[in-house]
C-alpha cells in the first residue's frame, strides 16, 4: 500500500479555511514535505463517497466543517462514543483497511479553551444557535456541570427564542456562547440579536468566530465589562486533537 500523504477539510464554500493554512504550516515546520492538506469543497454531501472513490488509500485524515458535521455520519463505518452522543463529527480517520472512523474534537477544543475563564458564578449558559457546533458545546458544558439552554429563532419547549431573552434570563445565565456564523468576516457589523444592555461584568461571552478577532458580539460584551474569548484557540486545540487521532 502506498504511504498515505493526504489530509483535507470537507465542507461547503470553505475558501476561508483555517484548517488548510494551519496544517500546511504545521507540515512545513515539522519537515513533512510529502504531506498535503487541501479543501474538499462540495455542494452536496452526497458527493462525499465519489470524492474518496479509489482514493481512500491516499487519505490519512479529514476534518469536517459546516454544513456536513451531522450529514457525513451516514458514510462512516464507525463513530466514537463522544461523537455519537454529540450527534456530530468533525474529524475522520481513514484506517489501513480503508474504513472511515468518526470523532468529535470540537467539544475538547471548546472545553479546554473556556475553562480558564469560568468563575464560580458561571452556573448557566446560553448557546446561540443549534447547528453541529452547538451540540459539541452543549456536550462540553454538561461535562463541566454548567446548565445550558439553546437560543433559536424557532419556538421549541426546551429552547428560548431571541424574543424571549430579557433581564431576568441574563441575570441567571451569565455565560453566552455564539455558535452561529453571524458576525463573521466580511459581515463584521452584524451580531446575534440579543439584548446587550443586560450584559454586566459578571458575564462571559465566547464567540466561535475568530475572524474578525473581536466580533461585534464580543465588542458589545467588552463595552459592558464582560470577559470575552474568541474561537481561535478552540480551533487550534481541536486541530491538534485531530492530528493526535490521525497519528494514533
Amino acid at each position: 500500500m502506498s504511504k498515505r500523504t493526504k489530509f483535507g477539510l470537507l465542507g461547503k464554500d470553505i475558501s476561508y479555511s483555517f484548517s488548510r493554512k494551519y496544517f500546511s504550516e504545521k507540515f512545513e515546520k515539522l519537515g513533512l514535505a510529502d504531506l498535503t492538506y487541501s479543501n474538499l469543497d462540495i455542494p452536496e454531501i452526497e458527493e462525499f463517497p465519489f470524492l474518496l472513490y479509489h482514493r481512500e488509500d491516499e487519505y490519512q485524515g479529514i476534518n469536517v466543517t459546516i454544513p456536513y458535521k451531522e450529514s457525513v455520519m451516514r458514510y462512516l463505518h464507525e463513530i466514537d462514543e463522544d461523537a455519537k452522543k454529540i450527534g456530530a463529527v468533525n474529524t475522520i480517520k481513514v484506517t489501513n483497511d480503508n474504513k472511515l472512523f468518526g470523532y468529535n474534537t470540537d467539544f475538547y477544543g471548546f472545553q479546554k479553551s473556556i475553562e480558564p475563564f469560568i468563575k464560580n458564578h458561571h452556573k448557566k449558559a446560553l448557546i446561540l444557535g443549534t447547528g453541529g457546533a452547538s451540540k459539541a458545546i452543549a456536550y462540553a458544558l454538561k461535562k463541566m456541570n454548567i446548565a445550558y439552554k439553546f437560543v433559536s429563532r424557532s419556538k421549541a419547549e426546551d429552547k428560548f427564542t431571541y424574543e424571549m431573552l430579557n433581564q431576568q434570563i441574563f441575570e441567571e445565565y451569565t455565560v453566552i456562547i455564539n455558535s452561529t456564523p453571524v458576525g463573521t468576516f466580511p459581515n463584521v457589523n452584524e451580531s446575534p440579536n440579543i439584548p446587550f444592555e443586560f450584559i454586566t461584568e459578571k458575564h462571559l461571552l465566547f464567540d466561535l468566530i475568530y475572524n474578525p478577532e473581536q466580533s461585534k458580539f464580543l465588542k458589545e460584551g467588552l463595552k459592558r465589562g464582560a470577559a470575552i474569548k474568541n474561537g481561535y484557540e478552540m480551533l487550534e486545540l481541536q486541530a491538534e486533537k485531530s492530528w493526535e487521532i490521525w497519528n494514533s
